[in-house]
């Protein structure tokens, strides 16, 4: 049995006390993807940002809002577990100051000025032991396979799984999977249960120890 840690939903970045920067991830990937890790055995434990949906209750799950808060907590528990799985999607951008009031309207332009926030998988990729397995999700618009791939090289990650903008608080997904050293191993197309049953196999075969693997199918 592994212990497998698993970055799932959205992070927002306040502008004011109410407004926020944030996407359209629902959760529902990283859901699935805790419920088929479960299904063979591990121990999950999952990292979540502001999400409608329901994680399965056999995971432990740790509630953030922004990206830093998602960074320091996921960092924290990497270092007990075996693997993750980034398939949150965090907000990349934040702003350089945040206002303590409501912003009222004053009838001229707003200008924000906008910083990139720390890139997760990047961080953990990189520090990561010889034992430890990191996947990533590469969710594009265009050239999303050589992105895909770019991206895995960049945030030092064993194994990236490609999709597109339409999987985006979607109940379904198609899915690229592909090895560090370029190998496409998996096209799945269907629910995101289903996929994320499918994407469970391959992260099984490839980046497991045996003994780590399970035992349901």
């Amino acid at each position: 049995m592994a212990r497998i840690l698993i970055t799932s939903g959205p992070t927002r970045q306040y502008l004011d006390p109410v407004r926020y920067l944030t996407n359209a991830s629902s959760g529902r990937m990283g859901a699935a993807l805790a419920e088929a890790a479960l299904r063979r055995g591990h121990e999950v434990v999952v990292i979540s940002g502001p999400v409608s949906v329901d994680y399965p209750a056999a995971a432990k799950v740790i509630q953030v809002v922004t990206t830093t808060e998602m960074l320091e907590v996921t960092s924290h528990e990497f270092q007990a577990a075996d693997g993750l799985i980034g398939a949150a999607a965090p907000c990349d951008y934040m702003p350089t100051h945040v206002e303590s009031q409501k912003m009222s309207k004053t009838g001229h332009k707003l200008h924000l000025e906008l910083i990139e926030t720390p890139d997760i998988v990047a961080t953990l990729g990189a520090a990561k032991s010889r034992s430890q397995w990191v996947v990533g999700f590469a969710l594009e618009t265009e050239d999303i396979r050589f992105r895909a791939i770019v991206k895995m090289s960049r945030k030092c990650c064993d194994m990236i799984v490609s999709n597109s903008a339409d999987a985006m608080n979607s109940e379904s997904n198609s899915v690229e999977v592909i090895l560090k050293d370029g190998e496409i191993v998996g096209q799945f197309q269907g629910t995101k249960q289903q996929v994320a049953h499918d994407i469970m196999g391959l992260i099984q075969l490839h980046l497991m120890d045996p003994s780590q693997s399970g035992t349901a199918s």
